[in-house]
């Protein structure tokens, strides 16, 4: 067994509620062992109330769940020119106490990006910088949340197909270890789009970010729970 998230869009504010459930986990690494995982999950997530749930990322059985996965969701930057992942766009951003940001990682691959070696030698990280602006590392999932929304909305059509789903799911994402979550900013993106605010939430991240404060509040004492972090 074993304990994973399924993250639900809120209804009475923009934000995510966290549910976490326990399922049948399947051990491996092979696709068809993360698929059994997945469907375990959601079962699971079907008997608490929470369905259809969609899987993203690599693994999901669905083509849209690997589609809208960091490491092939395409991000254009705001001139309408060079496109890269959400999740090289996120590696190569970070600053740290002895390099960075590393803006060559935008032309790589995701995994390239991801298995970078200098992100783990570089010393502290110490912010974000994206674009020309310069970003904080609190909220701890507002500088991932920024870039996943950005993508989304790039994508046309898509905002009717995600608020079909009431839930989820990133297989490969363990709470544990990792603090920003493709699912979670899913759900978040959402809630925002359920809340008819969509277009002033998304204006700017000054405006995310007020928006959000209390979700942010809420996110980052949970966050802090699960990591010992301060």
């Amino acid at each position: 067994m074993a304990v994973r998230p399924v993250y639900v869009p809120r209804d009475d504010r923009p934000g995510v509620v966290v549910c976490s459930l326990d399922f049948e986990w399947f051990p491996g690494f092979s696709t068809a062992q993360k698929q059994r995982s997945i469907h375990s999950l959601h079962a699971a997530a079907g008997k608490a109330g929470i369905e259809p749930v969609l899987e993203i990322s690599s693994k999901s059985p669905e083509e849209l769940g690997v589609s809208l996965s960091a490491f092939h969701l395409s991000l254009t930057d705001a001139d309408g020119g060079r496109s890269c992942s959400v999740e090289t766009a996120f590696q190569g951003s970070k600053v740290f106490e002895r390099g960075g940001p590393f803006i060559d990682l935008l032309n790589g691959t995701s995994r390239e990006a991801k298995q970078d070696e200098r992100l783990q030698s570089s010393g502290r990280l110490l912010r974000f910088e994206f674009q020309g602006t310069a970003w904080p590392l609190k909220p701890r999932t507002y500088f991932y949340d920024w870039l996943y929304l950005s993508a989304l909305e790039q994508q046309s059509g898509l905002r009717e197909t995600l608020v079909g789903y009431r839930g989820f799911t990133d297989i490969e994402f363990n709470p544990k270890k990792s603090i920003n979550c493709q699912a979670y900013s899913a759900a978040l993106y959402v809630s925002i789009l359920e809340s008819g605010q969509s277009e002033m939430i998304l204006s700017s991240p000054q405006s995310f970010l007020e928006s959000l404060q209390d979700e942010y509040t809420a996110r980052d004492e949970l966050l802090a729970r699960q990591h010992g972090l301060d």
